[in-house]
């Protein structure tokens, strides 16, 4: 079983950046596609990015498209998502996991971990 381990969150204004890291240990995660989700107070858990096990293809939902960057080094076992030109309606706790399909179709497989805090002030 995979453990993932979020960081990077904090508070920003709206028009900031922020870069999360997302930590794999147990196993690796190297032949994995990988997903960044988020969840906002009342709201479900959502997709946000995607990238497949290489790192040849990435997907995003369509609110964070041209603002948000997901890559990955398999060697170091971690994947990260930048975040720039924030807006407040990106507060949210983000979450990495284990995808079974990187364009957001799929499902998320392993144990979700404490995520990371964002807070975008206007």
């Amino acid at each position: 079983q995979v453990q993932l381990v979020e960081s990077g969150g904090g508070l920003v204004q709206a028009g900031g950046s922020l870069r999360h890291s997302c930590v794999a240990s147990g196993r690796t995660i190297r032949n994995s596609a990988m997903g960044w989700f988020r969840q906002a107070p009342g709201k479900e858990r959502e997709f946000v990015a995607g990238i497949s096990w290489r790192g040849g293809r990435t997907y995003y939902t369509d609110s964070v498209k041209g603002r948000f960057a997901i890559s990955r080094d398999n060697a170091e076992n971690t994947v990260y998502l930048q975040m720039d030109s924030l807006k407040p309606e990106d507060t949210a706790v983000y979450y990495c996991n284990v995808v079974d399909e990187p364009s957001g179709l799929g499902s998320a497989l392993g144990a979700w971990g404490q995520g990371t805090q964002v807070t975008v002030s206007s």
